[in-house]
């Protein structure tokens, strides 16, 4: 029997010798395979036994694996192919990425109006551009907000004009609001007028202080409270494809940073508490269902000016979500600032972006900060900061700093995106025991980066746009991320670009900041569960771990980076059994 793209079935033999290994029975054995483990200084492995219990017996030689075989053992020959844990990632907006690949997406990286306004004909039509009367259109370039006035003299005319409207950026951090809803929103001057100066930035306005329709942050909060929810139909066809496509790529585990937040809906959350559940009820959904063939470790989207309250209403809801099988709410996610590119420019930085001479936005008092991070702790609620500017990375350090000098705890705490870091501060996440929750497959050179960020920052900061290396250097553990839908899910294509820092076009970003395949490899296995507050029982093939691994075509030690980038799971295994085949 042959796979559809011509590899060869795994053969499946047994009558092996009857013998039976501890308290556990062994229901299959792999031989004959090339098996990374994730653990630190351990050689490639020749084989493993799985218990029928969907646990990890024991992992070996071929003899080793043999011996505590039994007459009804399963034994997979895995051909020499490389075999791995199941791939973690560490930050995903999961089910609601799942969601947008059933909504309306623009999926053009060319920059074209006309085509904008062909895609929300077809999905009007369609309905899946639809929620209430509102239209929408996911997954817009942050290209096209340099473009406010053209969009406004095309979205609030003619067919437009009494259609609520909103271009949604692929970044979840801006948007585009034609007049009509804004109006629906009750953004007008006065609205405009009544917002600190800080909040005033995040509704794009004239010098009336009438709002233009770009928004970023705040102001795309506002005017997304008004969107419909999607329906029930929609989210939960793509929720369960969702899961099958990331079994596909062999990811097993992952981090919903904003389990909480709907799709289509701002997901900052710096106006309200969260009350919203969003898409936790789906998950339980999925998980009764048995369509839940991942360990998810969810999070609530929380305001960065919270007080220690917002963790009563936390346990409130985590209580009416327990036992829960592969869910777990485990924590809180939380913005320090917004997105560098222009013209957002809503990073927060230590120094200045050189067109506005503004610092960008820091959304939270760094004194108050502290206590939350510190009552997240006390609570045994991990905490997962987003903070892409480099004054962001430093006051949220700050703020586990204090935390940590206060109890001894190993609740893992991250920071996410990282795109400037203040060379200080790289020691100090292994001194603060705070994990590195890094996208790597947006460290590479490419015109976005030349002409939305490069001309705003300094020379400096730009040559250190995430910096892996340096921080593996001072001693960071380094957890693999997506963040999609704003870049793709595929764990190869950000680990080749890891190892080169190079884009499709061949240019390079800062090479010296390029990292090994062994710390690209554990950052997608063991430290990104760790991360999820589940190392101990995933991450690396080791007995009495869950047997969640894959089957890869390709050797992945050898291998180009760019055939790395390439490469196709073959098998994906969870608790032992088999949820996807090439």
């Amino acid at each position: 029997m042959k796979f559809k793209n011509g590899f060869l079935a795994l053969s499946l033999s047994l009558i092996i010798p009857n013998m039976a290994w501890a308290n556990h029975q062994v229901g299959s054995i792999y031989i004959n395979g090339k098996i990374y483990t994730a653990q630190d200084n351990k050689p490639l492995q020749q084989a493993i036994a799985i218990a029928t219990d969907g646990t990890i017996v024991r992992v070996g030689s071929n003899a080793e694996i043999k011996k505590i075989a039994d007459k009804n053992t399963q034994v997979y020959d895995l051909k020499n192919k490389v075999m791995m844990p199941g791939l973690v990632d560490s930050h995903i907006h999961a089910l609601a990425s799942g969601v947008e690949m059933v909504l309306a997406t623009m999926d053009e990286a060319q920059v074209d109006i006309a085509k904008v306004e062909n895609k929300l004909r077809q999905s009007k039509l369609d309905g899946t551009g639809v929620a209430g009367d509102v239209l929408f259109l996911n997954g817009l370039s942050s290209e096209y907000w340099e473009l406010s006035q053209q969009l406004s003299d095309v979205f609030n005319q003619n067919e437009w004009k009494t259609q609520p409207l909103v271009l949604i950026g692929s970044d979840h951090h801006t948007a585009w609001a034609n007049q009509a809803m804004l109006k629906r929103a009750n953004i007008d001057t006065n609205y405009i007028k009544k917002l600190s100066p800080e909040n005033q930035q995040t509704i794009a306005h004239d010098e009336k202080f009438q709002p233009t329709g770009f928004l970023v942050d705040f102001g795309w909060d506002a005017v997304s409270e008004k969107i419909p929810s999607v329906s029930h139909d929609l989210l939960y066809k793509g929720s369960k494809e969702a899961v099958k496509y990331y079994n596909s790529l062999g990811i097993t585990a992952w981090m919903d940073i904003a389990a909480n937040a709907e799709p289509n809906k701002g997901i900052s959350n710096i106006q309200n508490t969260p009350t919203t559940l969003g898409m936790i009820p789906m998950y339980k959904e999925l998980s009764q269902r048995g369509q839940l063939t991942a360990r998810v470790s969810g999070l609530h989207v929380v305001n960065p000016k919270s007080t220690v309250q917002v963790f009563d209403v936390i346990e409130s809801i985590n209580n009416q979500y327990q036992n829960i099988e592969n869910f777990n709410l485990v924590g809180i996610k939380i913005f320090a600032d917004g997105v560098l590119e222009y013209p957002a420019q809503s990073a927060a930085l230590l120094g200045q972006y050189t067109n506005s001479k503004k610092s960008g936005q820091l959304l939270f008092d760094p004194v108050a900060f502290k206590t939350i991070i510190d009552e997240a702790d006390k609570r045994d609620m991990l905490v997962h900061i987003h903070a892409v500017g480099d004054k962001a990375v430093h006051e949220s350090l700050n703020a586990f700093e204090y935390t940590r000098s206060k109890r001894h705890s190993q609740v893992p705490h991250s920071i996410t995106h990282l795109q400037l870091v203040d060379t200080q501060d790289y020691k100090r996440f292994k001194q603060n025991n705070v994990i590195a929750s890094m996208q790597l497959a947006w460290a590479y050179e490419d015109s976005f980066n030349k002409e939305l960020v490069k001309p705003y920052i300094s020379a400096v900061s730009y040559r250190g746009m995430y910096p892996a290396h340096s921080l593996l250097k001072h001693g960071a553990i380094i957890a693999g991320a997506s963040d999609a839908p704003v870049s793709t899910p595929n764990p190869f294509i950000a680990m080749a670009t890891a190892i080169t820092r190079k884009g499709l076009d061949g240019d390079r970003l800062n090479p010296a900041e390029a990292i090994d395949r062994d710390s690209v490899f554990k950052a997608y296995t063991i430290h990104s569960a760790k991360a999820l507050y589940l190392d101990k029982s995933i991450g690396s093939l080791e007995p009495g771990k869950k047997a969640d691994m894959i089957v890869l075509d390709r050797d992945i030690f050898k291998v180009s980076p760019e055939q790395l980038a390439e490469t196709k799971v073959l098998w994906t295994i969870f608790d032992g059994i088999r949820v996807y085949q090439r």
